[in-house]
Order: C-alpha cells, then sequence, then structure tokens
C-alpha cells in the first residue's frame, strides 16, 4: 500500500501565521506556540510561532516581529525548514501606508513590505506588476483576513516579510526565468500545500510562456531542459524566448496553443524529441520511451539492412546508437524525424500553432532539422555550429 503522504503549509500561509501571531501579542501580550487561520479555500490551518518578540516599545505603533518555520510536509519544497520572519506595524496614518515601488505594496488596509530575501517581479506576465515585491495575490489576501480575524475589525498596517535564505534559494527555482529578482516569492493559491503533483508541477511551468509572450514572443524556443538552452543560446537563439518544458512537452504545447503562441521551435537533444516523433509527449522514460525504436524504424524505412536496426535496438542510449546511422550513411533520417516530430506535435494542438523542430546531441552537434525550424531560426538570426 502506497504511504499516504503528509501535507503542509505555503510560504504565505507562515506569512499569515506570523502576522496573526503578532496582532495577537500586540493585544494582550500573550506568546502563542501555535496560531489557527483560515486558508482560502476553508481549511483550517494550526501552523507552529517559534518566536515572537517586541521590537518598539511605541504604544501607538507597536512593532512585533514572528518567526514561522515554513513546514513543507512530504512536499519536495526547497523552502521547507526555512525560517519566515514576519514584522507587524500598526500605521498611525495614511503615509504610513504609502507603497514604494520595489520594495511594498498596498493591499486593502494592509502596506507590504518586502525584506531580505524576497524578489521583486522584472518582466511582465505574471500576477505582479513589473517592480512590485513578489508577494503574490493570494498571500495577500490570506494576511488581510488573518490579521481581520485577530484584531476583529479591520485595522491599518504594515507586513514586512524577511527570508534570510530567499536569496540563494532563489537560484534553485524558475524565478530567474520568470524575472523575479532579488530573492524568491511569497505565492501559494489557498495556503495549504500538499504534496507535489504532477499535474501542480506542470502548472508551474506554464508562466514562463506568458513572460516570454509578454515580453514580445510570439514565436517561442521550447527545451526540454538545461542541455536544449544551453546549446540553443549558443546558437544566438534570444533566451527570453526559451521555455523549459522539462518531460511534459505535450501539455505544454496546449498551454502555448491556449494562450495564443503562433510558432514553437522545439530544440532539444534526439533522445527526448525522438519520442515526440512516435507521439509521445510526456517524455519521462518510466512514462514513454520510444527513442531506439524510433531511430531503427525510421532508419530501416531508409534502407538500413537489419544488422543495423538490431545494433540501434540494442544500444543503451541514443548516442550509442548514432554512429550506427553513420556508418550506413543515413544521416538525412535525422530529417525526416525531426519533421515528423514537428507533424505529430501540430496535430496533437489541431494545428493551432505551427511548430519546428531541431535535433541535437549532447555535445551541440546539429543532427537534423525540419524545413519550419530553417524557417524560425532564420527569423531569429541564429547562428548554428
Amino acid at each position: 500500500m502506497a504511504k499516504r503522504l503528509r501535507g503542509g503549509y505555503t510560504t504565505g500561509a507562515c506569512v499569515a501565521a506570523g502576522a496573526k501571531a503578532a496582532a495577537l501579542y500586540m493585544q494582550d501580550s500573550l506568546t502563542a506556540d501555535v496560531v489557527e487561520i483560515t486558508a482560502l479555500d476553508g481549511t483550517r490551518l494550526m501552523i507552529p510561532v517559534k518566536k515572537i518578540e517586541k521590537l518598539a516599545e511605541d504604544s501607538l505603533a507597536p512593532v512585533i516581529r514572528a518567526e514561522v518555520v515554513k513546514d513543507a510536509g512530504d512536499d519536495p519544497d526547497i523552502t521547507n525548514g526555512t525560517s519566515v520572519f514576519v514584522t507587524l506595524t500598526l500605521a498611525r496614518s495614511e503615509d504610513d501606508l504609502k507603497a514604494v515601488p520595489g520594495v511594498s505594496v498596498r493591499h486593502e488596509n494592509i502596506l507590504f513590505e518586502a525584506g531580505e530575501g524576497i524578489g521583486h517581479a522584472t518582466k511582465p506576465g505574471l500576477s505582479l506588476s513589473v517592480g512590485e515585491p513578489a508577494i503574490n495575490p493570494g498571500p495577500r489576501q490570506l494576511v488581510h483576513n488573518s490579521l481581520l480575524e485577530a484584531f476583529g475589525s479591520p485595522r491599518p498596517c504594515r507586513v514586512r516579510i524577511d527570508i534570510p535564505a530567499g536569496r540563494e534559494l532563489a537560484k534553485k527555482t524558475l524565478n530567474p526565468v520568470l524575472g523575479i529578482e532579488g530573492g524568491i516569492s511569497i505565492i501559494g493559491t489557498t495556503g495549504v500545500l500538499r504534496p507535489m503533483s504532477e499535474e501542480a508541477f506542470k502548472e508551474s511551468l506554464v508562466p514562463q510562456i506568458k513572460v516570454a509572450r509578454a515580453a514580445g514572443f510570439d514565436t517561442q524556443i521550447f527545451v526540454p531542459g538545461k542541455i536544449g538552452e544551453r546549446i540553443a543560446a549558443s546558437w544566438g537563439l534570444p533566451e527570453a524566448g526559451m521555455v523549459q518544458t522539462s518531460n511534459f512537452i505535450g501539455y505544454m504545447l496546449e498551454a502555448a496553443a491556449e494562450i495564443g503562441l503562433k510558432r514553437i521551435l522545439l530544440f532539444g537533444h534526439i533522445g527526448k524529441l525522438a519520442k515526440v516523433a512516435a507521439g509521445v509527449f510526456h517524455t519521462h522514460n518510466r512514462v514513454g520511451d520510444a527513442r531506439l525504436e524510433v531511430l531503427a524504424a525510421y532508419s530501416g524505412a531508409m534502407g538500413m539492412p537489419g544488422e543495423g536496426i538490431e545494433r540501434i535496438l540494442g544500444a543503451v542510449t541514443t548516442e550509442e546508437a548514432l554512429p550506427v546511422i553513420g556508418e550506413y550513411g543515413l544521416e538525412k533520417v535525422y530529417e525526416v524525424i525531426a519533421a515528423r516530430a514537428s507533424y505529430r506535435a501540430e496535430r496533437l494542438i489541431f494545428n493551432k500553432v505551427q511548430v519546428g523542430t531541431v535535433l541535437v546531441t549532447l555535445q551541440g552537434e546539429l543532427l537534423g532539422m525540419d524545413d519550419r525550424a530553417r524557417e524560425i531560426g532564420g527569423d531569429f538570426g541564429w547562428s548554428i555550429k
């Protein structure tokens, strides 16, 4: 029987819990070891509070800071175990609630301030305006609701968020691609963190398309991962127009069609994109793997004898199979496979987007491409290695 995975709470829920704990302390000087908040989907969350301290004694505008440690449950979240510091200050006047671009943003009667380790948006296409702190709308509302629960009525206040480890953690996320600079994002749609499902991971990839489109790229370069991205960049293709699909090429193609892209250049290692030629759009090897079968079938169709086909099918990797194709002088097969990958991709999305495909080796050597890829690459002014 599969183990039941334990849920947790988001960074946004940590901020809300810290704000509520600080508000309760502000009213009666009681230190709460655990606070209860209501997630945006109605779930009640009990969140431990590590520490509460008073930073200023001003009776009119006391300053209280709470520390909450992120618990992601069994979700592989890079922020798990990270301390989130929330500083709550009552506003004395409307001037205290004035936002400073890149530093703070107002939501209802609360001014949110980005402290250490919190990023800010530098590209359009997200749920944040350019220049705003990376504190998403969901967490803002969750903090607002939690403070309302604590105070009993709306109280104008300032909420500062600090995550000292945020700048380093952000390097391990998609934030740099999405244009979030300077730290991590305070995210979460509801506040409840359920162990990462495949669906949730796929959804986290889609904003790349929106950001690139907002930057003017109706034609984008889809790369399965870092290998394709590195090689595509070395050819002079614009990094701002690149989107990492991971293994979810089909899902990302469908998202691109829905968003309204005009053209897509599939660019990557033949081991990934040969699967697309076979109609395999989830390319993880445990889900769908037809790499060697594709190479063998198309090579056989171009005249490779049985002995060569057997050697391809007996290979462990596509890189091992490539020299066999070279021995028989059948390098043209790569153009055929590229064209087939584009055809299958366009068919998946009912020809709503034009697709071209480029196949490369791990070393960045060009194996083959189709005519659409040549057209797209030429429009980008690439320099083929």
